[in-house]
């Protein structure tokens, strides 16, 4: 072999020089010319009503002048999120269909319902981190448990006779207590309801003896003494509970679990767009109203990068991965 033809030659490296430049040039025509008057379409893979819709269409109102374009919400829900999540990795990588959505669909069904017709991380693009929710393990008050000690001692002299609601096979709300069995060797029986709501009344109703449920649902019932507040699943205590723990510091160490809503683009829709969106969608989360309407929902917002998106999913997915194969937990 010649050594020669080891090492580029000028006219391949002015070739190489012009196509990068050109791939730049179009990334950066693309940020300028895009959305034009074409309509956006935010899909929220659950019915309307619910946080992660109430705050999708919050973020649709502020896009929509941003971007100045149309922006509308499209409800595609069923299957736990997954068909709504489905139709946008499917959607044309071009920046006018996005995905509103959980930690449910992108980091816990893929793991429970087998093999889904798209991949949670390979087939999106992370756009921003709208907000978490924290929980409130609670139980009624007229249970004896009065710490999270109590309740796993229970749940050890007593395995499989005291039960746990959740909003449905493969919630979030069921993972963490699946999460809190298998850290503590404590047994409890699974009780699914068609959402959190009736989940939370029959917690309230002591049919179910505890439940880890959304901070802003419990709140109002703990306040009222309704429900007794034994552990949030936050970082930190919760300024609205400042007597109640955290559950690291009732002594489960990896036990931070939040869930989280955000949002996602098709796999491939180019980096220009992906970072116009996060832009407005940053500016759009500082706005007094969102504010607002956040800590209406209990939400705290998040916001941060596409990469912070990315690594905090596939923390997630490896995490509820684990916790779905040991306990050999199946879906519906």
């Amino acid at each position: 072999m010649n050594a020669q033809n080891l090492f580029p030659t000028r006219r391949h490296l002015l070739a190489v020089f012009a196509a990068t430049g050109a791939v730049l040039a179009a990334g950066s025509a693309l940020s300028q010319e895009w959305p034009g008057s074409k309509t956006i379409t935010y899909v929220v893979p659950y019915p309307p009503g619910g946080s992660t819709d109430v705050l999708g269409r919050s973020i649709v109102q502020h896009l929509a002048p941003a971007l100045g374009t149309s922006v509308i919400v499209d409800n595609k829900p069923g299957a736990t999120g997954t068909i709504g999540a489905a139709f946008v990795a499917r959607a044309q990588p071009d920046g006018y269909t996005l995905l509103g959505t959980t930690v449910g669909p992108q980091a816990i069904a893929p793991h429970l319902l087998g093999k889904l017709p798209y991949d949670p991380i390979a087939g999106f693009e992370p756009v921003i981190t709208l907000g978490t929710i924290p929980h409130i393990l609670v139980v009624g008050t007229g249970q004896p448990f009065q710490s999270v000690a109590d309740l796993v001692a229970a749940g050890k002299a007593q395995p499989g006779k005291l039960a746990f609601a959740s909003g449905g096979n493969g919630t979030i709300l069921q993972m963490q207590a699946e999460l809190l069995q298998q850290q503590t060797g404590a047994r409890y029986i699974h009780v699914p309801y068609k959402g959190d709501t009736p989940a939370l009344q029959d917690t309230l109703g002591e049919q179910v003896q505890f439940m880890f449920a959304p901070a802003a649902a419990a709140l109002p019932h703990v306040q009222a003494g309704k429900l007794r507040a034994l552990a949030v699943t936050s970082a930190q205590r919760l300024p609205a509970l400042p007597q109640v723990p955290t559950m690291s510091e009732v002594g489960l160490k990896d036990f931070v679990v939040e869930q989280w809503h955000a949002v996602f683009a098709p796999a491939k829709t180019p980096a220009a767009v992906v970072q116009r969106l996060n832009g407005e969608i940053a500016k759009a989360l500082k706005d007094p109203a969102v504010t607002a309407l956040a800590d209406k929902l209990g939400i705290t917002l998040v916001g941060g990068t596409p990469q912070q998106l990315g690594a905090l999913q596939r923390a997630d997915s490896a995490k509820w991965a684990k916790v779905i194969r040991d306990g050999n937990i199946k879906a519906d």
